[in-house]
């Protein structure tokens, strides 16, 4: 039997690392994060083996769930900045992604939960990114009189960590048009 090609391993890895990813983000959300490993292996249908040879340490794979989920919001936030550079309204897209996170994370929850409990440095760069490109939708929404002029990035980011994710829908969204408001020119 001839030994499959080094391009068929990659992609099999490549397979592999998907399918634990996937499985260990939806374990550390359905079970928290202290889901044990040998669950996400088998919800990934992959031997421990193989998830200690992609992740030595439960550490890692978690670390690993969080940067990804952080990076889909700092691509978020990016898109809303290119919309309002084109043109669209700041302070609709603003609310729209205040939206969109806070339903992110209340889905989410076990992975804001996972990235309290497994805090790597590295996320401050994935945060400062997401600040560097809220700012001029931030800036937008002051010029068209939406935001008070003294709002930063860092008093939108407190919806990241106030937000009542654990609350039904009604009351999340109620939340979130007070908090828009507490930050409106007076």
């Amino acid at each position: 039997m001839a030994s499959p090609s080094p391009r068929q391993q990659r992609s099999d890895a490549v397979r592999n690392r998907a399918r634990i990813m996937h499985a260990a983000r939806e374990q550390i959300i359905e079970h928290g994060p202290t889901v044990s490993m040998s669950a996400i292996a088998d919800a990934a249908g992959v031997a421990v083996g193989t998830l200690y040879r992609n992740f030595p340490a439960k550490v890692d794979l978690v670390n690993a769930v969080v940067e990804e989920h952080l990076e889909q919001l700092v691509v978020d936030v990016e898109q809303t900045a290119a919309r309002v550079a084109d043109g669209a309204p700041p302070g609709d897209e603003l609310r729209a992604l205040a939206h969109r996170i806070l339903d992110d994370a209340a889905r989410n929850h076990a992975v804001k939960v996972a990235a309290a409990a497994f805090v790597d440095p590295d996320y401050s760069a994935a945060e400062q990114r997401a600040g560097r490109s809220l700012t001029p939708i931030l800036q937008s929404c002051i010029d068209a009189g939406v935001l008070a002029p003294e709002v930063e990035a860092a008093d939108f980011q407190l919806l990241m960590v106030t937000a009542p994710v654990d609350q039904p829908e009604q009351v999340r969204n109620r939340w979130l048009e007070i908090f828009l408001a507490g930050l409106a020119p007076h």
